[in-house]
């Protein structure tokens, strides 16, 4: 179990390493392993990928990660590391806020990414239900003596989320306010790659904003002056991981071949 002062001093600093125009970076992990490598690397925080840490232990992405399995994971996660480990906990698996704010605490990580779908359906949440969700965590997670850094994701941006008569940046910028004002620290409208509408959601959105480096995409220096205040890489290091995996193996089979 995470002591609740050392995880309130690491839930400060990492709130503190969100800065726009100086990015906090984050090559999310799924693993000690890997927690391990990115604090040795000299990275400030630690992030973890649902998606790569529900393949790695035989799950599917998208909540079909028991919570215990996935806090167990994360705690793991947390426990080889001294810095501070954000989770990638999807929509919280149906928890109560205080139920889902003692597995985190009990984990040991001290912040969170938490979207705005709903699982199983992969339909986005009401704005306003999922604002008073995040609120109910910002107060069990006051009550329990940490202030958790919530980064609030937007999935207005996912493909299939909206309609064709929604306009996705005057949505997601609706639902970044409604999350501001339930206590995000960080939102991060996930999928979105272009430049203009980066510069938007950070222009419009009342607390930092997050996005995800993939191919393609607008590049560090480019993030930094459109005032981007965190990157993650997703499940693209996962990815890259599997498919080195997959190189070898096929390697092997080939020498056994021989």
């Amino acid at each position: 179990m995470g002591d609740r002062t050392a995880c309130a001093k690491l839930a400060t600093t990492l709130r503190d390493l969100h800065r726009p125009g100086d990015p906090l970076i984050l090559p999310n992990v799924w693993d000690a392993a890997g927690a391990r490598l990115v604090h040795e690397a000299g990275f400030a925080a630690v992030a973890t990928s649902s998606g790569a840490v529900a393949e790695s232990l035989g799950f599917a992405d998208q909540e079909g990660t028991p919570a215990a399995e996935m806090f167990a994971a994360v705690g793991r996660v947390a426990a080889s590391v001294p810095i501070a480990v954000t989770a990638d906990l999807e929509s919280g698996y149906r928890l109560s806020p205080d139920e889902f704010i003692d597995g985190m605490l009990a984990a040991g990580v001290v912040g969170c990414n938490l979207e705005d779908t709903v699982y199983p359906q992969g339909v986005l949440a009401d704005p306003a239900a999922h604002a008073d969700w995040l609120a109910g965590v910002r107060d069990a997670s006051s009550r329990a003596g940490v202030d958790i850094v919530v980064n609030a994701r937007v999935d207005v941006f996912l493909p299939g989320r909206v309609g064709s008569g929604v306009n996705p940046l005057a949505e997601a910028l609706d639902r970044i306010r409604r999350y501001a004002d339930a206590g995000a620290d960080c939102v991060y409208p996930i999928g979105l790659t272009d430049p203009a509408t980066i510069g938007a959601i950070v222009d419009g959105s009342p607390v930092p904003v997050n996005i995800m480096a993939v191919p393609g995409w607008i590049g560090m220096s480019h993030a930094r002056d459109l005032g981007v205040a965190r990157v993650s890489y997703g499940t693209g290091i996962w990815k890259d991981a599997r498919a080195f995996l997959a190189k070898r193996l096929e390697s092997v089979v080939g020498e056994t071949r021989r």
